[in-house]
This record gives C-alpha cells, structure tokens and sequence, in this order.
C-alpha cells in the first residue's frame, strides 16, 4: 500500500502532464520542445491557443508521429512542415523554428496513452488579432459574381414580359393579296380583227 501512495504521483504527472512546463519566444527563433516523464514516445499533437488567427478550428491536430518503420514523420499538411524536426529516432526532443500564431500546448503522448505537455507562448500572439483579409482577386469575384446574377435575373425578366405581352394581345389579322386587272386574252384578239374587217370594207 506505501509503495502505491508513493508511484501515484508519478502516474497522475504521468496521465496529465506536467502544467508548468511553458516556453517563450519570438516569430524566428528555434525552441526545443522536450517529452519528459513519457516512456514510449510515438507522437506529438498540438493544440492552437488563438486558433481563429491562423484558420484553425479548435482542437488537437497531430504534428509528428514515429512511423511503423520507427522513422519520425512530420505530418506535410499542418502549419510546422518545414520548420518542425525530430532531434532524435525517439522522438523526445523536437526542435520548431517560431513562426506567428505557433502558440499553443505541445502533447507528447505514449504507447500507454501517458502524455507530457509544454506550453508554448509566441511574443505578438493574442486573442485579439485579425484574420487576414481577402485578395483582391477575391474581393473582385465576390462583386462580380451578384452583378452577373443580377444581370441574369433582368434579362429573363424582361424576356418573360415580352412573352406574356404577345401571348395577350390578340392576332393580329392577315392583309388580304392586292388584285390586279387582268384582261382575258380573246379580248386583245377581237380588237385586233376588228380594224381589219373595217379595212377590207373600204377596199
């Protein structure tokens, strides 16, 4: 039973991590991140203090893990590719080179799901800061895509009256053919016999 009392607080730092583990920097400086009190390290998650600055969700995310062949792999899609490495095959010590918006708790965690943590603070990180703005092109498409749509909506209800209109009003009536005089054709061989038989009178 004493020798219970006595490993309970080691298990308890164990299985929570150590709280007053904390570090300071500046955006480029190098900090080396420690996993103590871990047995079997097998990989790191972070958690991001002001995650809302950097487009993050809230949240642990893992950073760094030991592979099935026991080589340390940095996750290529979170925001320490390229600036995070493993300082040895263990992943004990990792060394991060500082960026803006890397403050967060750093979790080193075990095969028995025994963890260490160190929280990192960057000097210039805060709750207050602002998400970066939209691009221009962004902000060009963000205007141009309503106006198209408005456009769209106009000419089809423009469309839409003239075919109501024509559909009411009534048709309008076919304009008969134009007659033209056309004098039979016996006719214009009568009058032509006609001077004739009188000439032969005369003779």
């Amino acid at each position: 039973m004493a020798l219970v009392l006595q490993l309970l607080p080691l298990l308890l730092s164990r299985a929570q991590g150590d709280p007053g583990v904390s570090l300071d920097g500046r955006p480029g400086d190098r900090v080396n991140l420690s996993c103590v009190g871990v047995s079997h390290p097998i990989r790191w998650v972070w958690a991001p203090s002001f995650p809302a600055c950097t487009g993050l969700f809230k949240g642990r995310r893992p950073i760094l893990w030991v592979s099935s062949s026991g080589i340390p792999t940095v996750s290529p899609i979170q925001p320490f590719a390229g600036r995070l490495r493993a300082l040895d095959p263990g992943i004990r010590r990792l060394e991060l080179l500082l960026s803006t918006g890397d403050s967060g708790t750093f979790i080193c965690r075990g095969r028995h799901e025994d963890e260490s943590r160190t929280v990192l603070h960057v000097l210039g990180d805060g709750a207050d800061c602002r998400a970066p703005g939209p691009s221009q092109g962004s902000v060009y498409s963000q205007l141009l895509i309503p106006l198209l749509g408005a456009g769209l909506v106009l000419g089809l209800g423009a469309l839409g009256v003239v075919w109501w209109q024509r559909r009411r009003s009534p048709p309008h009536p076919l304009r008969p053919l134009p007659r033209f005089a056309v004098s039979p054709p016996h006719s214009s061989t009568r009058e032509s016999r006609a001077p004739e038989a009188s000439k032969g009178g005369e003779a």
